[in-house]
């Protein structure tokens, strides 16, 4: 009997009876392939190599990472439910230290999902890794977090989240935004004035392969891991940057992405996209739960597998370089840049978005305000005009207090929402207290969080 020198989880939810449309790319089948190739690799045979089913998770969990607009009701489904709970089952598992590690092998995806979630935009209604980094915050009391967001597509929703977080440091390595949905993901988009540079993207240029990867990883990621300290790392396994992924123009493959988490160590692995069903994701997942169980995964192999389709170009090495080197700059500078001449010298921090929900043809234009505090992150106000091509319009008014938030930000958050209680103008006023684990809407819904 094979033995792994590293207890690892598995769980899998591969929302079956979920699509978005039969001929879409995140549909039904698409990790039917996943399954069977885990269970003729015999992966379940392996001592210590654990099957957890999946939970649905309730809406206080989704709503301590969301402002669910109008409610979680009208944005999410039992899948979606469960794609989270799912995640949450491995963070348990792990965090009682029955496995050392997990990989929550799941759909929907998620890591587009902003903090104010209208519907679904890039195949994502909510984020389930935000989802399941705040249930481990409140019930582990967890404070520092790594997520390496290593999709194809910038994490632009989970970036949102932690934009002005510093407990979380978020690094998204994908396709340069120029070249790819959501077109974001700069360089210059490194946090909010109270987590500078704890927000950190690596674009690279189309068809950087493993060993474009590989070097990210072993001269920014792990360096920038080892200074930051989290207390947990998290992979979101997106595996759309696959050579065989219809949707983008990655070169990675199966041994790369086997190799990255043997380089990373995560304590929990969540797959996110990859829509090469039957070419890429059950070769990739198969060597995750390799990589994570240390088990041998060199014979993890393509069968069209060649050496031109995962070349890389001299010049793809340099661009790669450069920008290893400018991110490297800008951590170790974080805290002795002045912020005034990035935020300005304002109470608040202003800053407007333009956010298209591509999924349910929605455009959300957002001017939100992060306050300035020397004491915490600082309460966050949002005001939000949605304009549907679908159904009606509406404007939405948010005032977020962050976990951390001290005792006069909370009561000057208070007094915004007791204010524009009185004075309306909007179709939905939101309050989320993150300190006194308050979720309210105007009009009435109110939802507990335990």
């Amino acid at each position: 009997m094979i033995i792994a020198p590293k207890k690892t989880g598995i769980l899998f939810f591969p929302a079956f009876d979920w699509a978005i449309s039969p001929d879409h790319p995140e549909r039904e089948e698409r990790l039917l392939y996943t399954r069977d190739q885990i269970f003729e690799e015999g992966l379940l045979d392996i001592e210590g190599i654990i099957e957890y089913p999946p939970r649905i998770t309730n809406y206080a969990n989704l709503l301590r990472a969301h402002i669910c607009v109008p409610g979680p009701e009208e944005i999410t489904t039992e899948s979606h439910l469960i794609s989270a709970g799912g995640c949450n089952v491995i963070a348990d598992a792990v965090l009682n230290k029955e496995i050392q590690s997990g990989f929550a092998i799941v759909r929907p995806p998620g890591h587009h999902a902003m903090r104010i979630t209208h519907g679904s935009r890039g195949f994502c209604n909510i984020n389930i890794e935000s989802v399941m980094v705040e249930y481990i915050r409140k019930k582990y009391n967890i404070k520092r977090i790594a997520i390496v967001d290593t999709d194809a597509h910038h994490a632009d929703g989970t970036q949102d989240i932690y934009y002005n977080d510093p407990d979380v440091l978020h690094i998204s390595i994908h396709q340069d935004g120029r070249t790819l949905f959501p077109g974001t993901g700069f360089i210059g988009e490194a946090g909010g004035p109270a987590a500078y540079g704890t927000t950190l993207n690596v674009p690279v240029p189309p068809h950087t392969s493993d060993e474009g990867l590989l070097y990210i990883m072993n001269n920014l990621v792990l360096p920038v891991l080892n200074e930051f300290k989290p207390e947990i790392v998290i992979n979101a396994a997106g595996q759309d940057n696959h050579y065989s992924d219809p949707l983008t123009n990655m070169n990675i493959s199966a041994r790369g992405y086997a190799k990255l988490n043997e380089l990373l160590k995560p304590d929990i692995v969540v797959l996110e996209g990859g829509y090469s069903i039957e070419g890429a994701l059950p070769y990739v997942n198969t060597g995750i739960i390799l990589a994570l169980a240390g088990l041998d995964y060199s014979h993890v192999l393509e069968p069209d597998l060649t050496a031109d389709k995962i070349k890389q170009s001299p010049k793809i090495t340099e661009d790669i370089k450069k920008t290893v080197d400018q991110l490297l700059l800008l951590f170790s500078n974080r805290t002795r840049i002045d912020l005034n001449k990035i935020f300005g010298k304002g109470e608040f921090y202003h800053r407007t978005r333009r956010i298209f929900y591509d999924t349910d043809n929605l455009l959300d234009e957002q001017k939100e305000q992060i306050y300035r505090c020397d004491n915490c992150s600082g309460y966050r106000l949002v005001h939000s005009w949605v304009n549907s091509f679908n159904k009606s319009n509406y404007t939405t008014y948010v005032v977020i207090i962050p976990r951390d938030a001290c005792p006069g930000c909370v009561k000057r958050a208070e007094e915004r929402w007791q204010e524009k209680q009185k004075s309306g103008g909007y179709d939905y006023i939101f309050l989320q207290d993150l300190v006194n684990e308050r979720y309210e809407r105007v009009p009435k819904y109110q939802v507990s969080l335990p």
